[in-house]
């Protein structure tokens, strides 16, 4: 909730999908136009200028990265749970950084 709140107070436009926390962050910001809640995990992806990835549910562990390439504006993967491999990502062309570990 705090980096949604800190997105938001940035000026960001958040696009967001939780098959578990939805409803609990869709009451916590419910006065909040800039926030957009979507019912699929790819739909979220739709021109956006970054996925960033806090929750390790099991459908973002093996996803399908060329849906993801061709939804953003650019492939650019923040990931907070360390799900992915970086020579995986670079593989699919897709920018990465995960927290705690270095860039290639």
């Amino acid at each position: 909730m705090d980096l949604i709140q800190w997105c938001l107070d940035s000026g960001a436009s958040v696009c967001l999908y939780d098959p578990v926390a939805a409803s609990a962050a869709q009451r916590y910001f419910e006065d909040r136009s800039a926030l957009d809640f979507r019912e699929d995990q790819y739909a979220v992806l739709e021109d956006a200028d970054a996925l960033v990835i806090v929750t390790e549910w099991k459908s973002f562990r093996e996803p399908n990265f060329e849906v993801i390439k061709e939804k953003m504006k650019s492939a650019c993967i923040v990931d907070g749970r360390n799900l992915y491999s970086r020579k995986k990502m670079q593989a699919h062309g897709i920018r990465y950084s995960s927290v705690g570990r270095r860039d290639l």
